[in-house]
């Protein structure tokens, strides 16, 4: 197998048992608003895909940062013009606009609006 298989195959554990933590009702609230989850529409498969992220909140502004952005490749759906989203936060799905940028030092990030 290589790296990338292999990473593939530990994030989709990883993310399926953290979704799962983040439900759970003692737990989940514990976990905080630094990790939440968001729903959106692959642009090459057509499916609602739901993953795990860590984000950064300030007022209707959502920034999520893309770990080990090259071994990933969901946030590529938000490249160009961006895609809509669906970011839980206190408990509420709300709907919103991503962007992903690449910065220079390779940092990934997914720049969220969310609608009013």
């Amino acid at each position: 197998m290589d790296k990338r298989t292999i990473f593939g195959s530990t994030a989709r554990l990883f993310n399926a048992g953290m979704l799962a933590l983040k439900k759970a009702p003692v737990i989940g609230p514990k976990l905080g608003d630094a990790v939440t989850e968001i729903s959106y529409v692959g642009k090459k498969s057509g499916r609602t895909i739901t993953t795990p992220v860590s984000v950064r909140r300030s007022g209707e502004d959502v920034v999520i940062g893309v770990a080990a952005p090259d071994m990933k490749t969901w946030w590529r759906n938000f490249l160009g013009e961006g895609a809509p989203i669906t970011v839980r936060l206190d408990g509420v799905d709300r709907q919103g606009h991503g962007v992903a940028h690449r910065a220079d030092d390779g940092k990934v990030t997914v720049q969220v609006t969310l609608a009013r």
